[in-house]
């Protein structure tokens, strides 16, 4: 293949590097000339073109990429059609994801023209997520290099989505003086999530001493009936000879691996009974934060095997994000003082005011001023760092009512997606430096300063970890503070999902508030909004 400019007499069959247009025509990069397309350039004045002139042993792009990609041979996976070179391969089933990197490394060698990128080595995937991708970098590649990395591929398997399968699991808890119930309720909460996102279902449940025999007992009963055991010990594994090793080998088990080098994870303990799989969990699985313990789980539940070298394997990229509520992190982090952590809040006014049937509810008064900007005023007047106003619907009008205030403006061109978008933008505008978020909607009257004041106290109280939720006769409403921890979950929320979806996804503590009427009256109604005093405007 040449590249570079090329008379215009000489240009039929090339492909073009540029956009080029003839008169009102307009020619995209890629295309190749035609006949008809050299007269018009030609009756338009152009003399040469940039382009690629392909000899006759070469690909098109498009061509090379399907060629390599059928050459492929895997499992799960789904081929998409070649276009701009590209063919991208989906997973066909949710499960882990397995590559031959050896595969990979060596078509990457074949020639720099040809590349493909695929997810790294055990990466849980979902159905339909992207998976891999073939890649012809210039517009033409020798048939030869083509052929070259089909013999690569050639009698093996390249990757393959290993599919999650609907396994039952049994749950033992060992129990300590002062360990709390609401604890072990947490935990079987976060492990049917846990399980849920494969396929799998948790079918019961044995609370036992923190003793070897009774853990043996019950573990030698769970396995039985379930395909694998977990076991969540009241007090971390200390010794290779600890409690969950020594249930194990005392129940006619083998231990494979006691210990990891994931952190968090640390002290995970794998074995085996009755040619089931039992589980030590670490202490951090009882966060729904990524721990090493996911890593063994999605294997284990995809049908992979994992060995003692398996999971010795696992320390490069086994440094996972710190867990908030880990009762012993790594390194104590500087805490600023309770009374200094700073506070947002995100005030939500994007909305199109659907119900409202036209008028923008937002823009209504209250005693002669837009709900809008009392309710801007009112975050103001309270102990928040900072307020951040998301707009989106009637951004100019709404913009305006809030006109000399000192807030944060925040766009949201996506406001018609739902609430999810008024959160990211919002989130995305929190400062650095602020250990929360409270969420306050634009539409509740009832809400004072003194009333987020009481949010952010409880707030700063649980030490800014966890989420602080304002109720009513003791029913959860609005406004909700998020701490710091769940701003990256944020970024992940979809269509009309909100902060709610998160207090219950992600486990973590939550404390209600009780600050009267105000948490549950909003004004999404005409009705409503005249009964709180509110006079819509056109």
């Amino acid at each position: 293949m040449k590249f570079g400019p090329v008379p215009i007499d000489e240009a039929e069959g090339a492909v073009l590097a540029h956009a080029t247009a003839a008169g009102e025509k307009r020619f995209r990069k890629a295309h190749r000339l035609s006949r008809e397309d050299i007269a018009a350039l030609k009756a338009a004045g152009v003399a040469e073109v940039v382009a690629a002139v392909l000899a006759e042993d070469d690909l098109g792009e498009d061509a090379a990429a399907a060629r390599i990609a059928a050459a492929m041979s895997h499992r799960n996976i789904e081929v998409k059609p070649a276009a701009t070179g590209r063919v991208n391969l989906h997973a066909g089933a949710s499960g882990v994801f397995t590559v031959d990197a050896g595969m990979i490394d060596a078509i990457n060698a074949v020639d720099p023209a040809i590349t493909i990128a695929t997810l790294p080595q055990h990466a849980p995937v979902e159905k339909g997520q992207m998976v891999a991708t073939v890649k012809i970098i210039p517009f033409a590649v020798a048939a030869s290099l083509v052929d070259s990395v089909a013999r690569i591929c050639a009698g093996r398997e390249i990757f393959a989505v290993n599919a999650y399968r609907p396994v039952t699991v049994g749950v033992i808890q060992t129990v300590l003086p002062g360990i709390k119930p609401s604890v072990l309720d947490k935990t079987l909460r976060v492990t049917e999530a846990r399980l849920a996102r494969s396929g799998g279902r948790l079918t019961a449940e044995r609370r036992t001493p923190h003793e070897v025999a009774p853990v043996a007992a019950a573990a030698t009963a769970l396995a039985r009936d379930n395909d694998m055991v977990v076991i969540f010990g009241a007090s971390a594994m200390s010794d290779f000879a600890d409690v969950v090793p020594a249930a194990i080998e005392r129940a006619g088990g083998t231990v494979v691996r006691a210990g990891m080098p994931v952190d968090p994870g640390n002290l995970l303990v794998l074995g085996t009974l009755d040619g089931k799989r039992v589980v030590g969990a670490p202490g951090c699985a009882r966060s729904p934060k990524e721990n090493g313990f996911d890593w063994v789980l999605d294997r284990l539940v995809a049908g992979l095997e994992v060995t003692a070298g398996d999971i010795a394997g696992m320390g490069v990229g086994g440094l996972l994000m710190e867990i908030p509520t880990r009762p012993q992190p790594r390194e104590p982090a500087p805490q600023p003082a309770r009374s200094a952590l700073k506070v947002d809040i995100v005030l939500l006014a994007a909305g199109r005011s659907s119900r409202m049937g036209g008028p923008n509810k937002l823009l209504a008064l209250f005693d002669g001023e837009p709900l809008v900007r009392r309710t801007a005023g009112r975050a103001l007047g309270s102990k928040a760092a900072g307020t951040i106003v998301v707009t989106g619907h009637q951004r100019e009008r709404v913009r305006s009512a809030l006109g000399g205030l000192e807030v944060k403006l925040a766009d949201n061109p996506d406001f018609a997606d739902g609430l999810a978008s008024s959160l990211k933008a919002g989130i995305a505008k929190v400062a650095p430096d602020a250990a929360g978020a409270m969420i306050v909607l634009g539409d509740m009257p009832g809400v004072s300063s003194k009333d987020l004041d009481s949010l952010i106290d409880a707030f700063r109280r649980s030490g800014g970890h966890a989420v602080v939720r304002a109720s009513h006769q003791g029913k959860r409403g609005n406004p909700v503070l998020l701490p710091r921890s769940l701003f990256a979950a944020v970024a992940q929320l979809e269509g009309d999902t909100g902060a709610r979806h998160l207090v219950e996804a992600e486990g973590l503590d939550v404390i209600d508030v009780e600050i009267g009427q105000g948490a549950s009256i909003d004004v999404d109604t005409r009705e409503a909004l005249e009964g709180a005093g509110g006079v819509l405007q056109d």
